[in-house]
């Protein structure tokens, strides 16, 4: 038996010790009891960042604004990307302009902008828009 992945819940920041045997049945967090990995990506906010980019699955984040043309024809690829990679990668959208103190502290250049995020930590990141399949050949070259 493995030991559990550590997951923080993406609607309470709540952090779930989920074995990794069971991520494909739909679990649910212990605390607020939604489900702890999406299909989707979610909203990610100053105040979730911390506890959000912990945790034992990566987290891949989508920095975007609205006035962004290249970020809305990425949206939809982004959206296909969480369908794809539930229960191995978890997706989160950053709105820079509504986060501007959390967009400045990571230091965004560009828009759209990936991060991804491993035990806490920066491991990889990219700008701009592109086509799924470079999206997850991209993450497969970081092992995810």
């Amino acid at each position: 038996m493995t030991d559990p992945l550590v997951i923080p819940c993406p609607h309470c920041n709540g952090l779930n010790r989920l074995p990794a045997d069971r991520l494909g049945d739909a679990p649910k967090c212990g605390r607020c009891k939604y489900p702890v990995l999406l299909t989707r990506p979610f909203e990610l906010k100053q105040g979730d960042y911390a506890s959000q980019i912990k945790g034992d699955l990566p987290l891949l984040i989508d920095v975007w604004a609205d006035w962004c043309g290249p970020c809305k024809s990425f949206a939809p690829i982004f959206e296909q990307a969480a369908s794809q990679l539930s229960g191995r990668c978890r997706l989160a959208k950053l709105d820079s302009e509504a986060n501007q103190q959390l967009a400045g502290q990571l230091a965004i250049r560009s828009i759209p902008s990936l991060i991804l995020f491993k035990n806490g930590r920066e491991v990889a990141r990219q700008s701009g828009a592109f086509p799924l399949q470079q999206l997850l050949e991209w993450l497969r070259s970081q092992g995810i």
